[in-house]
């Protein structure tokens, strides 16, 4: 390869990585006008720029953000509706992944009449909007008397998230040779000890995107927690939104912005962690079903 050649592919590399760059410059500017505004004072926003560094930081807007000074049922703060987050988030992913875990391994290995059908009844429930499950899910949360509790919540994203981690599950699943699973039912192996014994084993790709897609959904969830809460359980999203909408005088924009960070933290910090292997378990299987 001749020296003009090298050069040329050189300048073209560097040019790829800034057009790079400048995507993620302006994809980060939102995040980077949260983060300054909300470490600076209400009269340094009122007077400063929109995209100038804070002149003196202060950690004032994120205590106020986070604090839980309560009246009655009204709470002011997150920490109270953001540990309502992880009590409704944890159980939900942990219990979808699990269900759906199973359900992809009998779609995927242990064909049986109707099992296309099956399937394709279980994605069907994946494309229903949100909206149209609110009446009857609202009566069944009534019917089973946990309406306005967390374990409400825990159930509808579980019922919800279920179409999800099978579709993910399943098509994991029939990219393992069924050789294996013909040579342990020889060996006298059953259902449950395949799925622990092989299957399981083979699956930490897919149970992480599994998790992070559960996660973030759950998280970030607000039309099932403003309809399925009450005034004690209400997750994260809710109360951001309370915060946002419910100031009175002077907009405390630090405050807002502060409190939006905090929301949206943990689904940021399981992307930054564990985001290459969600991208990995996502093609792990794309080569059949």
């Amino acid at each position: 390869m001749t020296s003009k050649a090298v050069t040329s592919n050189t300048m073209l590399r560097w040019g790829l990585y800034a057009v790079l760059i400048l995507f993620a410059l302006f994809y980060l500017m939102p995040l980077f006008v949260m983060l300054t505004t909300s470490l600076k004072s209400l009269e340094e926003i009122r007077t400063g720029s929109l995209l100038s560094l804070p002149r003196e930081l202060t950690f004032a807007p994120w205590a106020e953000a986070w604090s839980s000074a309560c009246a009655g049922t009204q709470c002011q703060g997150l920490r109270p509706f953001f540990w309502n987050s992880v009590l409704m988030a944890v159980p939900a992913v942990a219990i979808s992944t699990i269900v759906g875990a199973l359900n992809g391994y009998v779609f995927a290995q242990w064909r049986f009449r109707g099992a296309n059908l099956f399937f394709a009844a279980i994605l069907f429930g994946c494309f229903i909007p949100f909206q149209v499950v609110l009446l009857p899910m609202a009566q069944m949360l009534g019917l089973m008397g946990i309406a306005g509790t967390i374990p409400g919540l825990i159930f509808v994203h579980v019922i919800y998230g279920i179409g999800f981690t099978t579709l993910f599950f399943r098509n994991y699943y029939v990219t393992i040779p069924q050789e294996l699973v013909r040579a342990a039912k020889v060996d006298g192996a059953g259902f449950f000890r395949i799925f622990f014994a092989i299957f399981l084993p083979l699956s930490l790709p897919i149970i992480t995107v599994s998790v992070i897609w559960q996660f973030t959904q759950i998280w970030n969830d607000f039309l099932f927690g403003v309809s399925f809460s009450g005034p004690g359980s209400q997750p994260v999203t809710v109360a951001l939104n309370n915060i946002v909408n419910s100031t009175t005088g002077v907009k405390a924009y630090n405050v807002d912005m502060a409190a939006a960070i905090i929301a949206a933290a943990p689904t940021l910090l399981v992307y930054v962690i564990a985001g290459k292997y969600f991208i990995r378990g996502l093609t792990a299987g794309s080569v059949k079903g």
